[in-house]
C-alpha cells in the first residue's frame, strides 16, 4: 500500500522530509563499472563495443549488422497500420509545431557608446541519440529527442540502442524514418554513450548526447558531460497530482498508475483537501493494478513509492509540491490558474481536470524528456536550446574605444593583469 500522510498531523513536517529526501535511483554502485566501461571503449573501440554487445545483448555484430539500413526503417513504417502510423504523424506534426518556437533569434545592435554587440545562433555539428531497448521500446522518446535536433538545425543525428538478440522494435525503427533519421547503431548501455562521445573507427563522435536510459546509461552521460554535451542525467519517473473531491478517482488512480508502470523506482503522489477521494483513489488503484500488464512493476512502484498526502487546502499542498520539484505535475481542478500561479518548480505542468500526463507524453507537442529527482528545481526539459549554443560578438571603432576603453585599463591595473591594459591602452595612444 502506498504512504498515506496528513499535513494535520504530528510528525508529517519529518515525513515529508524524509519522502522529499528518499533516494529512488538504483542502490546499485554503478560509477567504478562505468569508469572501467568508459576507458574500455576509448582505448578499444569497435572490437570493445563488439565484445560487450556479445556479452549483454547476446548477438555478434558482425553477423547481424552493426548499423541499421534506412530501408528497415521504411519497411517498419510502411508495415504499421493506419491507425497507428496517423499517431506517430501527428505526434510528430505537433512536436514539430511546438519546438519551432523554440527557436532563438540571433540580435544584433549599436549601443549609446557606438560599440556593435550581437549573439549568433548556431546548431551542433552532430548529435547523439541514445534509444533504450530493455523494458520497453518508446517510439515517442525518438519523435521527442530528434526533432528538437532537426529544428535546430544539427545536420548529424546518430541513433544508438540496444538490441537484445539482433532485434529491434519496429515502432522504434518507424518513428525513426518518421523523423529522418539514417544512422541507426545496433549498441547500447554504457558503451554506446562512449562510443558516441570518444568515436571509434565505425562510430563518429557527436557534440551531444540525449536520451533516456538506465542506471548505466545515466552514469555514462554524468562521467561524459565536458567530452560531449548532455541533455540532464535522469532518474526514476515521477508525478504529482494536485486534486479535489470533485474528481473521478478512476482517472486520478489511472493518472497515478501512469508513471508507477514505468519502473519499480518510480514515483506517484497524489495531494487533496478531500479524505473521501484520498480513499476512492487508494481503492481504484487497487483495482486497476490487477488489470495492467505492467501490473508487477507498478505493484512495486506503487506500494513502494506511492504517497497520498491529505492537506487542509489545495493552497497549502503548493509549497509541498515546489520542494518535491516533480517532472510532470497534474492540476485536476476546475479552475487551476490560481494553483499554477504558484508552481515555481516543476517539469512540466498539466492543468485541469481533462489534461492527463500521458498525453504530453505523446501528441500534445511539449517535450517528454523532463528533470526527474527534484532537478526540476535548477533544470528545464529538452528543447532546441539543447542542440544549439551562442556567440556572442562585438565591434569597436575608435570613437567607441576612447568611451569605454579607459574603464578596461583601470580594471585590467586593478587585476593585476598589465597585458590586458596595454593591449587597450596601447590603442588608445594612437588617437
Amino acid at each position: 500500500m502506498p504512504l498515506r500522510l496528513d499535513s494535520r498531523a504530528p510528525g508529517f513536517a519529518d515525513a515529508f522530509t524524509a519522502l522529499v529526501n528518499a533516494r529512488r535511483e538504483a542502490d546499485e554502485d554503478v560509477s567504478r563499472d562505468v569508469t572501467a566501461i568508459l576507458k574500455a571503449v576509448r582505448d578499444g573501440g569497435d572490437a570493445t563495443l563488439a565484445g560487450y554487445t556479445r556479452r549483454f545483448d547476446g548477438h555478434d555484430l558482425d553477423a547481424t549488422g552493426w548499423a541499421v539500413e534506412p530501408a528497415a526503417c521504411r519497411a517498419a513504417l510502411d508495415g504499421l497500420s493506419r491507425d497507428l502510423r496517423e499517431a506517430l504523424e501527428l505526434a510528430a506534426a505537433r512536436i514539430t509545431a511546438y519546438h519551432e518556437k523554440q527557436k532563438p533569434a540571433d540580435s544584433d545592435g549599436v549601443d549609446g557608446a557606438g560599440v556593435r554587440l550581437g549573439a549568433r545562433w548556431s546548431a551542433v555539428d552532430a548529435a547523439g541519440l541514445y534509444v533504450p531497448g530493455g523494458r520497453a521500446a518508446y517510439p515517442s522518446s525518438v519523435l521527442m529527442n530528434v526533432i528538437p535536433a532537426k529544428v535546430a538545425g544539427v545536420s548529424r543525428i546518430a541513433m544508438v540502442t540496444p538490441t537484445p538478440g539482433g532485434e529491434i522494435n519496429p515502432l522504434v525503427l518507424a518513428a525513426a524514418a518518421i523523423a529522418g533519421i539514417e544512422e541507426i547503431w545496433r549498441v547500447g548501455g554504457a558503451q554506446a554513450v562512449a562510443a558516441l562521445a570518444y568515436g571509434t573507427d565505425r562510430i563518429r563522435p557527436v557534440d551531444v548526447i540525449t536520451g533516456p536510459g538506465n542506471a548505466w546509461v545515466a552514469e555514462a552521460k554524468r562521467q561524459l558531460y565536458g567530452v560531449v554535451g548532455i541533455d540532464m542525467v535522469a532518474g526514476p519517473s515521477e508525478i504529482v497530482v494536485v486534486a479535489d473531491g470533485l474528481n473521478d478517482p478512476e482517472w486520478i488512480a489511472a493518472d497515478l498508475l501512469s508513471q508507477s508502470e514505468h519502473d519499480p523506482t518510480s514515483q506517484s503522489i497524489l495531494f487533496t483537501d478531500d479524505d473521501a477521494l484520498a480513499d476512492a483513489v487508494a481503492a481504484a488503484a487497487e483495482r486497476q493494478i490487477p488489470m495492467l500488464r505492467t501490473a508487477a512493476v507498478a505493484r512495486t512502484s506503487w506500494d513502494a513509492n506511492g504517497a497520498i498526502i491529505r492537506v487542509g487546502d489545495l493552497e497549502e499542498a503548493m509549497p509541498l509540491v515546489n520542494r518535491l520539484a516533480p517532472e510532470h505535475l497534474e492540476l485536476a481542478v476546475e479552475d487551476p490558474e490560481p494553483l499554477f500561479e504558484a508552481v515555481r518548480h516543476a517539469g512540466s505542468v498539466f492543468l485541469g481536470r481533462m489534461t492527463p500526463e500521458a498525453v504530453g507524453d505523446y501528441v500534445a507537442g511539449p517535450n517528454h524528456v523532463l528533470p526527474t529527482g527534484r532537478r526540476a528545481r535548477f533544470s528545464s526539459g529538452l528543447s532546441v536550446l539543447d542542440f544549439m549554443k551562442r556567440t556572442s560578438f562585438l565591434s569597436l571603432n575608435p570613437q567607441a574605444l576612447e568611451a569605454i576603453g579607459p574603464a578596461a585599463v583601470a580594471l585590467a591595473e586593478a587585476e593585476g593583469l598589465p597585458a590586458h591594459a596595454a593591449s587597450v591602452a596601447l590603442r588608445l595612444r594612437t588617437r
